[in-house]
């Protein structure tokens, strides 16, 4: 979950155009992070895609994806685990758990941002 993350941060950072639409594959310097192999990068690239956190308007091909930008589940996702903080707290909590997926990642990171929230505002949610 950490390189999906880190893949994640780094899409939202290519400069997009409206329209324009990027083929983007596990080569790219942009989307390199330091110890992991092409390979493993590749792999979730494709998790990405499959769980509907990025937007590929139908592009791609054989060794590539569709980019076009993040989907309404991969800014929500992404906003939820941004702060590292908030990230090393969720894991933790998934990993007590014993499991977790996507969805409930997301939904523990929103748990502490909420808790965050409460704290720092009194106002509860």
């Amino acid at each position: 979950m950490d390189l999906i993350r880190e893949l994640l941060l780094k899409l939202e950072e290519l400069p997009l155009e409206r329209g324009a639409v990027w083929l983007i594959n596990a080569d790219m310097e942009a989307l390199q992070v330091s110890g992991y192999s092409a390979d493993q990068i590749d792999y979730h690239l494709s998790l990405i895609e499959e769980a509907g956190l990025t937007d590929s308007a139908g592009a791609g091909g054989m060794d590539a994806y569709g980019f076009r930008r993040l989907s309404w589940a991969g800014h929500d996702f992404l906003d939820s685990v941004r702060d590292p903080e908030v990230w090393r707290k969720t894991k933790a909590g998934a990993l007590a758990a014993g499991g977790f997926t996507v969805e409930l990642l997301a939904d523990l990171a929103k748990g502490f941002i909420k808790k965050q929230i409460e704290d720092r505002t009194g106002v509860r949610l």
